[in-house]
């Protein structure tokens, strides 16, 4: 490549991103092609481009400075999963958890849509790179799209730009992902994985999840494909560092489904009686697992910015959230105030008068969408891990798995064993709000939170987690928690938010061998005594609620994991051990 590589045009340094942006470009036949090369220039120059033809809207840049608003389809305003297949030769591999569709059919299928749908409209070259750029452990891709949107969020997303494709010309390998947002016809919308190729398509939508095709698509469903090929993990968790007093720091990599307050924690606030700890935001969505030399477990975030749910967000919800989206931010289907400010269910300051459709608000209606989202650099946190762009990743002292339970799961809970917390994982489920369905308590299983993400057969993910397991020789410990115990009033019995720290303290106190527990029919559990709870005005008899474990109601969840992991094709012979020992320690406990 020599020295003068910089002033090489893109398209002239990887030849085999050239061959497939020429073969991508015959069948989709775009008026022009632009190679990105990350420059502040280049956005400028497509966001006057998108504001002259009404497609993003300037904020006000004094009290929002760098910040756009931009408003998808009423029809495409989430992920659609019900049209998301991967594409495997054996069925099997896929599992019963994908759609899915041979992949000669899924290619003919995508080459009808993808047919000279970039007709009048720029192509998109996007090189980017998953992960700090010297990480041994980061993974390149290019997505084609003919979406500027999706430019300038895979911008923020991903470390996106010259850089990336000259890694791609050493490595020699990428991720290819080719995306048109076509007629937004909701028919015709498909996102379409093929492992065995690493390929990604996506055509008909140009919401986030559907078009950055970086993220769900290649950074879990990709990757976990990958992974279980090499021997790490690509999983659907946060990344956060928690500093005590006396100086330490020490990791936590967590799993939960939505609606459980992932990125509250990943930004968490200390409360006031908890003076000297500090919390560092790793990453708050994806975390890349290895097996390091030394034997334990070691993560990186492979995003370089958030995506987030922004609907809740305030100062007393997430105050690290709400101070970074201020600035350089892309909103999604938020409204709009008078003095051109983004407005948001949660906000306490002004109010809307244009709704997320940009339609007149009207008093009472919805004003921002409930998947209404931020797109924000990580640079952007107040809190973020200096360790973040380590390009060996930080090591993990324990695994989290949270579900929102009304009654069933304790506050926490300690695994015996690798195995038994892999079937916590397995077993992770939360139960509906009224809020998000009309109704509620319906059970949702999501095994580590990667049900709508994971590339392959759940079984033999499962499968995948025992092993890495028994190649760690210092694994980290595995807990569940569950910050939504409710009262038989319906009222929560934890206070949550910062005060989630207090629990957090005791886990990595475990994996120190600092804490004391004693054990109950489901695992190692605390005591009051042994948690730190000084500044905290909890009756006795509500903390003796949160950590009781009910014998009926356990055994009850044993009956449903069976008939629920009956559905899933070659269920690990290690998880049905376990859940006999549960069962077995149930009764014989007399919990």
């Amino acid at each position: 490549m020599g020295e003068n590589q910089a002033t090489i045009p893109l398209e002239k340094i990887c030849d085999v991103v050239t061959e497939w942006v020429n073969s991508v470009a015959t069948l989709v036949q775009p008026e022009h092609i632009h190679w990105c090369d990350g420059s502040m220039e280049e956005k400028r120059i497509i966001e006057s481009q998108m504001i002259a033809r009404g497609e993003l809207i300037k904020l006000n840049q004094e009290t929002f400075p760098d910040c756009f608003l931009a408003r998808s389809h009423p029809n495409d305003v989430a992920r659609t999963e019900h049209q998301t297949f991967v594409c495997t030769r054996d069925k099997e591999l896929a599992g019963s958890n994908n759609n899915w569709m041979s992949p000669d059919s899924a290619h003919e299928l995508m080459r009808g849509l993808f047919s000279g749908c970039m007709q009048g409209r720029t192509l998109y070259v996007i090189p980017y790179r998953l992960g700090p750029l010297s990480s041994p452990y980061a993974r390149c891709g290019v997505e084609i799209t003919d979406s500027p949107y999706v430019v300038l969020n895979m911008r923020i997303m991903t470390r996106m730009g010259t850089d990336a494709l000259r890694r791609i010309t050493i490595d020699g390998k990428f991720v290819k992902g080719l995306h048109s947002t076509g007629d937004l016809n909701s028919e015709r919308r498909y996102i379409i994985h093929y492992p065995e190729e690493t390929l990604v398509e996506s055509f008909g939508s140009g919401y986030g999840g559907n078009a950055l095709l970086a993220k769900k698509c290649h950074a879990l469903r990709i990757a976990s494909w990958q992974a279980r090929e090499e021997g790490w993990l690509a999983e659907h968790m946060l990344i956060m560092g928690v500093q005590n007093p006396a100086g330490e720091v020490r990791y936590i990599a967590a799993a939960f489904p939505s609606a459980c307050g992932k990125t509250n924690l990943a930004m968490l606030t200390p409360p006031t009686s908890m003076p000297g700890w500090k919390v560092f935001t790793v990453g708050d969505d994806i975390a890349w697992l290895h097996v390091g030399d030394d034997g334990r477990l070691w993560a990186i975030n492979p995003e370089a910015g958030y995506f987030g749910v922004v609907p809740g967000t305030n100062r007393d919800t997430n105050k690290n959230a709400f101070d970074m989206i201020h600035a350089g931010t892309i909103f999604t289907n938020v409204a709009l105030t008078a003095d051109d400010e983004p407005w948001w269910q949660g906000r306490k300051k002004n109010q809307p008068i244009k709704d997320w459709m940009g339609n007149d608000y009207v008093d009472g209606a919805v004003a921002a969408h409930a998947n209404s989202r931020f797109t924000v650099s990580a640079s952007r946190n107040p809190v973020q891990s200096a360790e973040s762009n380590n390009p060996m990743g930080v090591p993990i002292s324990a695994i989290v798995f949270g579900g929102r339970r009304a009654a069933l799961a304790p506050l926490v809970c300690e695994a015996f064993d690798w195995d038994h917390g892999v079937l916590m994982g397995a077993s992770l489920a939360s139960e509906t709000t009224a809020a998000a369905t009309g109704t509620t308590g319906i059970v949702r299983r999501d095994p580590m939170a990667m049900k709508p993400f994971c590339g392959y057969n759940l079984s033999d993910y499962w499968r995948h987690w025992l092993k890495i397991g028994r190649n760690l020789k210092s694994p980290p410990k595995l807990f569940h928690v569950n910050w939504f115990r409710r009262d038989t009033k319906g009222h929560y019995l934890w206070p949550g938010f910062g005060e989630n720290l207090r629990v957090i303290q005791w886990m990595l106190d475990r994996s120190e061998n600092r804490a004391a527990a004693t054990a109950s029919a489901i695992g190692w559990m605390p005591r009051v005594a042994d948690l730190n709870l000084q500044g905290l005005e909890l009756e006795a008899s509500i903390m003796e609620q949160l950590l009781s474990v009910n014998q009926s109601e356990w055994l009850q969840e044993i009956v449903e994991l069976r008939e629920y992991f009956k559905q899933q094709d070659r269920f690990p012979a290690e998880l049905e051990l376990q859940l006999q020992s549960i069962e077995t320690r149930l009764v014989s406990n007399n919990q």
